[in-house]
């Protein structure tokens, strides 16, 4: 495994998914040559299927703002108001080419991520659903994805005790190469009882808990926003491996400590793991954040900063509790038999600051990782702007547009 000392070639830069322009990009933002842990961190967040690079200029012409919205665009899950002082929690996500690449466990973290999507916000999941799109029945693969996906689906969601209410099925030859695998999440929870994702509190413990890192799901964010090719089935290593079991003790566990007023703020890690997590957690909140990544929960040895960091393993969360609750929420975890561990601590910085054996391994503002990462659409939504003149401007600025992407 390649260091943080690691001289960044373009090679390397191309194997990050990234392009010359955004390597260009990054030494503007840093105002130096970036590390390899800093380039990984960079890779996944601007990802596709982190900063939604080239949708989010069409989702902002969504609407999304309505007298019963509670919680639009830019947090784990919507929240509508539902009446009688409840609110139904939703998320609907894709996890296509991990599904295509390996269908079970590609579908049943679908499933997974979904949930804590849900129950992250306070919501106890009550229903899946899905939407799914095939190819040909006869296609040489598609007897084997069908299965794989569909118990995937089937055997997470039971697992976990949420049953699969609805969903629908499809087959067309357009799906031959890439099939569409959509899940759902419904849960409920009281309006005065809903969590965020913001990082406040400066000096306030940051978290980690449920289960330990592994070297599963490194660069699955970045796969899943990659085109396939015949060697798609060389990316099988980076899709996660699911335990429905452990995150029906992680709901127990997160609902038993939302019953108190100890969490501040708290995000799953979804999609680019603890690098997601904590850089969502931080810029929502306007804060920083330094992490000690010896005290990260390992269930591999030797692991190092940029496996850690990229790791997709499931089933983990990240809080930000308030101080001195540490012990009362230490001790929930562990009767539900997961880990605890306080990796880290809000800071005024603005930079995600990570340390290792001593050593300051990463340095990064949190703007380029976040609000300011690249949209390809963007560029060519300008110079058709500029082409078609101030009518095309006035009609984009007219829509009702959430003020961020939907999260990682």
């Amino acid at each position: 495994m390649a260091t943080a000392l690691q001289e960044i070639s373009p090679e390397t830069v191309a194997e990050h998914g990234l392009s010359p322009e955004e390597y260009q990009r990054i030494l503007n933002a840093l105002g130096r040559e970036p590390n390899l842990v800093e380039l990984g961190i960079f890779s996944v967040m601007w990802s596709e299927h982190c900063s939604y690079k080239s949708s989010r200029l069409h989702l902002k012409k969504l609407p999304t703002t309505a007298p019963w919205v509670i919680c639009g665009p830019g947090e784990n899950a919507g929240v509508i108001d539902i009446g009688d002082g409840q609110a139904a929690i939703f998320k609907m996500e894709s996890h296509n080419h991990p599904s295509y690449i390996e269908p079970y466990q590609g579908a049943a973290t679908g499933v997974g991520g979904i949930l804590r999507d849900v129950f992250t916000m306070g919501a106890r999941p009550v229903a899946n659903l899905n939407a799914l799109r095939f190819g040909r029945p006869d296609h040489p693969k598609m007897r084997h994805l069908i299965a794989g996906v569909v118990a995937g689906i089937g055997g997470y969601g039971n697992c976990v005790g949420v049953p699969t209410v609805g969903g629908e099925v499809n087959f067309d030859t357009a799906y031959d190469g890439n099939i569409l695998v959509n899940a759902m999440t419904v849960g409920v929870a009281s309006t005065d009882k809903i969590f965020y994702s913001a990082a406040t509190g400066i000096g306030n413990p940051i978290v980690y808990v449920g289960s330990k890192t592994g070297r599963d799901g490194i660069h699955g964010a970045t796969m899943a926003s990659a085109d396939f090719d015949e060697n798609s089935d060389e990316k099988r290593p980076t899709v996660q491996v699911g335990d429905p079991f452990t995150e029906k003790l992680l709901i127990e566990a997160c609902l038993e400590l939302m019953a108190t007023d100890a969490i501040v703020a708290i995000q799953d890690m979804g999609a680019a793991g603890l690098t997601s997590s904590s850089v969502e957690m931080a810029s929502k909140g306007g804060a920083g954040i330094r992490l000690n990544m010896n005290a990260v929960p390992q269930r591999e040895e030797g692991m190092t900063p940029y496996e850690m960091m990229l790791s997709e393993s499931q089933e983990r969360m990240l809080m930000v509790l308030k101080p001195g609750r540490e012990a009362e929420a230490e001790a929930i975890f562990r009767k539900w038999e997961l880990d605890f561990a306080v990796i880290g601590e809000v800071t005024d910085t603005g930079h995600m600051v990570l340390e290792h054996n001593g050593e300051v391994v990463c340095d990064i503002p949190l703007g380029p990782l976040a609000d300011d990462a690249p949209s390809t659409t963007a560029r060519t939504s300008a110079k058709t702007s500029t082409r078609r003149g101030p009518r095309s401007r006035r009609s984009a600025t007219s829509r009702n547009r959430p003020t961020s992407p939907p999260t990682c």
